[in-house]
């Protein structure tokens, strides 16, 4: 194993230059002379994009700086002009290659452009693009029936949404409808969409405006790395009945949370909190709700949804970013029974369920049966966490490395006993990695956790690569 000395002071010449915002701790680590690390190469890939003519990166932001929102925000200080992609790639304006270790947050599972997605698309679009679910369209049925099929229970019945925040919006609704009471409770740490219910559940002071959110409550965050009870879930869960004791009428509308929290920085909960949590809620007569936006289709690996992972069974399940590779596509999936109770007024969405995008949806799970890409994720993502890991031994930089599959969070801390973030040190290592050809993403609360969540055709070679771009980038700092 590679020694090397940890100094608190920063390097002025580093080949990759590091941005100025270091903070006052910031770490170097500086390689023995004898272990030097040569710079990581990528993996050979037998694809080049066609010459693109478009628009400058340069072009493309000015452009967004007049036309477009001025909350949208960017990874990178010069950022990146992605133009082409295919399978775990993407291609900049100028050709270059990057290997994509974000999957466009969680959403590209099969990869860019597969040819059998692509396929089915433009077939179905070359038959016909939008009708409306008030006619009838096997596209819709085929691949309901397709889902369905990989639910547990009774969870057979499919509605269509366009994103993971509108699937997330229905099924509180629908909760709330079902039991006739108001009160859902969400995790601390939890995101579940920005519009009015999901903004509510979400629960990080970032992602949440100054509008009125009411009937939520937040529970302790079952994290077995920054949690009080470290990883006994059923102590976390006792706060969600005392909630339910002290917070409410006895009874509640529902209970919503992600298996392993994707913006929230891969936070798998503690073992055995699920069981408990949804015991203490089926008690009060509410409904349990999984997010399976970013966990599940095949990520975590072991499992197909991400609950499965704490052996439960959620009354409603909400889904969206890998059931479409990049198409706009959402889901929540619950029984008969419950999905009764949108029959009491007229429930209907535009686009939810349309032609072209469940056609693209059918192709996605047949791709990912044919090619085994849930095992993938798990031979590849269990490599990968072990490499992760063994970079973790080496650099006191890393706090943490967790999640499951092809799901991976790696935190970054200028301490290790006071787990004090290292935010800036986060920036500074991504942009090192950019540079080098690998593209990851950040989040947790404090900005300090790297999320890895690749598309899962991703291979050892590439999780090689990924791995030494970071031991290499952190190894200059």
């Amino acid at each position: 194993m590679k020694r090397f000395i940890t100094k608190r002071v920063l390097s002025s010449t580093n080949s990759l230059r590091s941005p100025r915002c270091f903070s006052q701790h910031a770490q170097k680590q500086t390689p023995l002379p004898e272990n030097e690390i040569p710079v990581p190469k990528l993996p050979p890939f037998d694809y080049s994009p066609p010459p693109y003519t478009g628009p400058s990166a340069e072009e493309i932001l000015a452009k967004r700086k007049e036309y477009l929102s001025p909350s949208l925000f960017h990874f990178f200080s010069k950022p990146l002009n992605v133009v082409d992609g295919k399978m775990q790639y993407l291609f900049d304006e100028n050709g270059r290659r990057y290997l994509d270790g974000f999957g466009g947050i969680a959403t590209v599972c099969c990869g860019h452009c597969h040819p059998d997605v692509v396929d089915a698309i433009v077939k179905q679009i070359n038959r016909i693009q939008h009708s409306t679910v008030l006619y009838l369209n096997h596209a819709i049925t085929d691949f309901a029936e397709a889902l369905a099929s990989k639910m547990p229970g009774n969870l057979k019945v499919v509605f269509f949404t366009n994103s993971g925040t509108e699937a997330n919006e229905l099924a509180m609704m629908i909760a709330r409808l079902y039991t006739g009471c108001q009160d859902i409770i969400s995790l601390r740490n939890a995101y579940h969409g920005n519009a009015a219910a999901t903004m509510g559940a979400t629960a990080q002071s970032v992602w949440k405006f100054n509008v009125i959110q009411s009937g939520v409550h937040h529970a302790l965050n079952p994290d077995p790395y920054r949690g009080v009870f470290g990883s006994d879930g059923e102590k976390y869960a006792k706060d969600v009945q005392e909630i339910i004791d002290f917070g409410t009428t006895g009874h509640v509308a529902g209970f919503i949370s992600e298996a392993i929290q994707g913006v929230g920085g891969i936070i798998e909960l503690a073992p055995g909190y699920l069981p408990a949590a949804y015991g203490s809620v089926r008690k009060a007569g509410g409904l349990c709700i999984s997010d399976e936006v970013q966990a599940g289709f095949g990520r975590t690996g072991n499992h197909f949804w991400g609950f499965e992972t704490q052996g439960v069974v959620p009354d409603i399940v909400t889904m969206a970013k890998g059931i479409g590779n990049g198409i706009p596509l959402g889901a929540v999936v619950t029984t008969p029974e419950i999905a009764e109770v949108l029959t009491r007024r007229s429930y209907f969405n535009t686009f939810g369920g349309n032609p072209l995008c469940t056609a693209a949806g059918l192709a996605v799970l047949k791709v990912m049966e044919k090619e085994n890409l849930q095992e993938n994720a798990l031979v590849v993502g269990s490599y990968l966490k072990k490499r992760l890991t063994d970079l973790k031994d080496k650099y006191e930089i890393i706090g943490d490395v967790r999640g499951k599959g092809l799901m991976l969070g790696v935190e970054l801390v200028t301490d290790r006993q006071q787990k004090t973030p290292a935010k800036a040190e986060t920036l500074h290592v991504m942009e090192q990695m950019k540079e080098l050809g690998v593209l990851i993403g950040k989040g947790g609360f404090y900005g300090n956790v790297f999320r890895i969540t690749p598309p899962l055709c991703f291979t050892k070679e590439d999780a090689d690569f990924l791995v030494d771009a970071m031991d290499y980038s952190i190894s200059k700092m």
